[in-house]
Parts: structure tokens; sequence; C-alpha cells
């Protein structure tokens, strides 16, 4: 899917010094980027809510009931 980003110029230069350092390119780096944010957060989500359960698991086990 194709999208437009729009990065500050100071973001957009470190992107692009990164991309020449690892001779990838830009969209490579992004792409990148954005996988292990979003695998990062649904980590850190359930995680949560495992903890959340296993900590109210009497009341979740009554309410089930």
């Amino acid at each position: 899917m194709a999208m437009t980003l729009r990065l500050s110029e100071e973001d957009d230069r470190r992107l692009t010094e990164r991309a020449a350092k690892e001779h990838r390119s830009k969209h490579d780096l992004v792409v990148e980027a954005v996988h292990k944010f979003l695998t990062e957060r649904e980590r850190q989500f359930n995680q949560a809510l495992e903890q959340g359960m296993e900590r109210h698991r009497e009341l979740l086990d009554r309410l089930a009931k």
C-alpha cells in the first residue's frame, strides 16, 4: 500500500544518512521501523493483558460462572 510520510527536515536528514551508511533505501528502513514498532506494541499489549488477567483471575472465574 502506498502512503505519504512527512518528516521533519532533521529526521529526513538522519534517515538519509542512515540509509547511506547501511546501503539501503529510506523506504526499506521505514518499513522495517514500522514493523518493529507494531510488533513491539503488540507484544506489550499482550503482556499487559496477560498480567491483568492473571491479577484478576479469581474475579474473572467468578464472573464466568
